[in-house]
């Protein structure tokens, strides 16, 4: 199997964001949107992309967004913090700013970046896992009382 493909959809999976996905699966940053909805348009691609769903059950858009804020890389914003002049344009676009919720210059030259709150997306993240799983109990009740039989019939489980 074509390892950019593979890479493509394993980010896919995770990132949900075309070119950001066809980039960081070595895809040059010029084409990438074009090569990215290009494999998504192969059937090999939205069949490995469904396989590596189902491995990674769970991982909806939601909780994969509050997940790459509360555990995500700073690295990239930190290079940029600390470079002595702005990057060109291509190694900008491969720069994961993901959890950078703002950047601004300020006067004298410098730099300002602020970060999403990891901790309120960890409060998150917790609040959809004990919903998730209040849902699956009231799911299993229900499915509990559909199979019961209404006309007075015992059942054996």
């Amino acid at each position: 199997m074509n390892n950019q493909l593979y890479d493509f959809c394993c980010y896919y999976v995770m990132l949900g964001d075309v070119t950001e996905s066809a980039i960081k699966a070595g895809f040059d940053s010029k084409n990438a949107l074009q090569n990215g909805i290009k494999l998504l348009e192969s059937d090999k691609c939205r069949k490995l992309i469904s396989r590596i769903r189902n491995a990674v059950a769970g991982n909806n858009d939601v909780s994969t967004g509050l997940k790459r804020l509360a555990f995500g890389n700073c690295t990239d914003a930190v290079y940029l913090v600390f470079a002595d002049e702005l990057p060109p344009p291509d190694v900008i676009s491969r720069l994961d700013l993901f959890n950078v919720s703002e950047i601004k210059r300020i006067k004298g030259g410098g730099v300002e970046i602020k970060f999403f709150d990891r901790l309120k997306a960890l409060e998150k993240l917790f609040e959809m896992e004990n919903t998730c799983s209040d849902n699956d109990k009231a799911s299993d009740l229900i499915k509990a009382l559909a199979d019961t039989s209404t006309d007075g019939e015992e059942f054996e489980n």
